[in-house]
């Protein structure tokens, strides 16, 4: 009914107050203005100004048009404006899982770092584990994968770049039978006790379980904070990520056994979707920088 700078007309002619401010300002005749206004108000069947010797003044029904006219002009600007950074790359958000295993103390350094850099982009985090992170990246339901394992599950336009190898420590609470054995523990000690198993959140994907013996009886837990709690109760045994354990090793709540089959080292990998990226995408691939400082703040 009204294109843009019809509306911009009646905006600048009610903020001057007359006609030939308003021409001078946009740079037309006088006459262009004023039937610009009137044809407005013969579409309405409204007056929206009341024509003085030298002046306009705004009608009552001309004040509640401008202050709607005004908000319609600032979402045809914001949409100029957002369909503009579409076509330059721009995303209303990042979307990045994280796998447990990570040190979840640097998420926020890198949030508030993101933020500074971008102020009009979202990010969104979410925590997965084990085959649950390729899980959401094949789904489409993240961008990017921090932690995820280096063995690809899925087909698809994925990259990777690895972030050396997780560590992994056998421990027990300080009150767990097991806790003043010397020896290096074997299977057959072992799988007298319940073992802590993380629920894999993979909704398609075959669900993993890093640790587990033939036959052996398990508490399924849904993270690491409440897999620490069911051990330090001694409600069971599991093995645990070296940067996680060691804290709670050092205040004795927890105590690290020797295994006669030693953990293994668990490669990871930053993992992101090729089809989506964005220059705000791109910013935190390259803030996550090589495999030395990805493996130094996330995995130790």
């Amino acid at each position: 009914m009204f294109s843009y700078n019809d509306l911009k007309v009646i905006d600048v002619v009610a903020r001057l107050g007359s006609f030939s401010g308003a021409a001078k300002e946009i740079h037309k005749v006088p006459s262009a203005i004023s039937y610009t206004v009137r044809l407005m108000e013969e579409r309405l069947s409204v007056n929206l100004f009341v024509r003085l010797h030298r002046e306009v003044k705004l009608t009552t029904a001309g004040i509640y048009f401008v202050e709607q006219a005004r908000d319609l002009l600032k979402q045809m600007d914001n949409i100029r404006l957002q369909t503009q950074r579409v076509a330059n790359g721009w995303t209303k958000n990042v979307s990045i899982a994280l796998d447990n295993v990570v040190r979840e103390s640097r998420v926020s350094k890198m949030v508030g770092d993101f933020y500074r850099a971008f102020p009009d982009v979202e990010l969104h985090l979410s925590m997965e584990v084990f085959n649950g992170v390729w899980d959401a990246l094949a789904d489409g339901r993240v961008d990017i994968a921090i932690g995820a394992t280096t063995a690809i599950p899925v087909g698809g336009s994925f990259a990777r770049r690895d972030m050396g190898s997780l560590a992994w420590k056998f421990v027990v609470s300080k009150n767990h039978a097991l806790a003043n054995i010397e020896h290096k523990l074997s299977v057959d000690q072992l799988i007298e006790y319940p073992a802590i198993c993380l629920e894999d959140t993979s909704r398609t994907l075959p669900k993993r379980v890093t640790w587990l013996m033939d036959n052996q009886r398990r508490i399924m837990v849904p993270n690491w904070y409440s897999a620490l709690q069911c051990l330090r109760d001694a409600l069971g045994i599991c093995l645990v990520p070296s940067h996680i354990a060691i804290p709670f090793i050092q205040s004795g709540e927890l105590v690290e056994k020797q295994l006669q089959q030693p953990p293994q080292l668990s490669p990871c990998c930053l993992a992101w979707n090729t089809e989506t990226i964005s220059p705000a995408m791109q910013w935190i691939l390259d803030y996550l920088g090589d495999g030395q400082q990805l493996h130094q703040e996330w995995l130790c």
